[in-house]
């Protein structure tokens, strides 16, 4: 707080000292990093706590400290991703001079039905890159169930 008693926004730090090719290229990287990231959170953290899961319970019979570990790691491991991409997604904005808050393009399923115009959300690098890697993970177990198990489901 200042001396008048008003909340003082930190200033933003200014942009590294990079010419226009290497802006690029960092930017490039960052979407990079912050589309494996994301497809980290939505394949290989499932995947590495159920063989870790596996690893704990060690016999036949599932035990209640295997499902503790999977589900506690899951949900650790994703806020652990979240906050890296969160970081990535800062870095981007700081590294190509896009501010998301300069204009505002609302989210279709954000934008009220009733025509009243409140704060929005501005769109990010990182909102597309998780919507994209959500997309291409539900093409990839469609395609999956259908081309290696392409019979009805039995019970």
């Amino acid at each position: 707080m200042s001396a008048t008693g008003t909340h003082r926004r930190p200033s933003r730090p200014a942009p590294p000292a990079l010419g226009p090719r290497q802006r690029r290229a960092a930017a490039y990287g960052l979407v990079l990093a912050m589309a494996l990231g994301s497809m980290m959170m939505w394949i290989g953290l499932p995947l590495g706590f159920l063989y870790v899961g596996s690893l704990v319970q060690g016999g036949a019979q599932p035990t209640l400290t295997a499902f503790a570990v999977v589900l506690f790691g899951i949900i650790i491991g994703a806020w652990v991703i979240g906050r890296g991409l969160a970081w990535l997604d800062r870095m981007f904005a700081l590294v190509s001079g896009v501010d998301p808050n300069d204009h505002r393009i609302p989210l279709p399923w954000l934008r009220s039905m009733r025509g009243e115009r409140g704060p929005l959300r501005e769109r990010t690098v990182l909102d597309m890159v998780m919507l994209i890697s959500v997309a291409v993970g539900l093409v990839i177990v469609g395609l999956l169930f259908v081309l290696v198990h392409p019979g009805t489901p039995t019970v």
